[in-house]
């Protein structure tokens, strides 16, 4: 495996992103480029470097530097891990490894204690004349993307470093089904009005001349039978 140093012509790629476009080295000219490789889409320590990549990508942008991930991931993979981070960055799919190997970055590494073939998380800046500026192969995530953005964009304020923390806050970000309302309480049933009690009638009042009659008959029924009795 043949690494890349300072002043050596970058090797020529035209790669599939995820942005539906494809990205060569001849489209690049005239500017600097940042290029990382690493191994897969969504891992822990992808996926914290990406973050930071992207962090830092207003401020690459506003000094006229171009910023590329690369990994052997599909397009459409590159747009699933694009959408659930709310990655800035362009992501390169290079499934021959095509690329890969034409930087030295693909081949025999240590893993959990045991030698494997595989992607070499590595970063190249190349530039406007399309010749390696800054090679770095072996990469640890932790302060890298912060080391690069100090090397290439003079006065850079550092990004503040992503954490474990970010992949899950990211991640759930995915809208949740609204939680749903609880139910109105019912309100309870009005008193039930009682009837109004009805008011006894007026007693009529006996006209005086009717009174004075009723008393006179009585008189006469009771002179008839006392002269009966006699």
């Amino acid at each position: 495996m043949t690494q890349l140093r300072p002043g050596d012509q970058a090797p020529a790629f035209d790669l599939d992103s995820d942005a539906g476009t494809r990205v060569s080295l001849a489209s690049l000219a005239g500017r600097t480029a940042v290029i990382f490789f690493y191994p897969k889409d969504s891992t822990p320590g992808c996926t914290l470097e990406s973050i930071g990549f992207s962090r830092a990508e207003e401020q690459f942008r506003a000094a006229g530097v171009a910023v590329f991930g690369v990994s052997r991931d599909s397009v459409a993979s590159h747009c699933r891990f694009r959408d659930r981070y709310a990655l800035k960055v362009p992501l390169l799919s290079d499934p021959d490894l095509a690329m890969h190997r034409a930087f030295g970055v693909w081949g025999t590494k240590m893993m959990y204690g045991r030698e494997v073939e595989g992607t070499i998380r590595s970063t190249f800046v190349i530039g406007p004349d399309g010749r390696v500026v800054l090679a770095e192969y072996g990469v640890k995530v932790t302060g890298h993307v912060n080391r690069v953005l100090a090397a290439v964009v003079s006065g850079a304020a550092p990004i503040t470093e992503p954490t474990p923390d970010d992949m899950t806050a990211s991640a759930s970000d995915e809208k949740k089904p609204a939680a749903k309302k609880a139910p109105a309480a019912k309100k309870a049933p009005a008193a039930e009005k009682k009837p109004v009690a009805k008011k006894a009638p007026v007693t009529t009042k006996t006209p005086a001349a009717k009174k004075t009659a009723t008393v006179a008959k009585k008189t006469a029924t009771a002179a008839k039978k006392k002269t009966s009795a006699k």
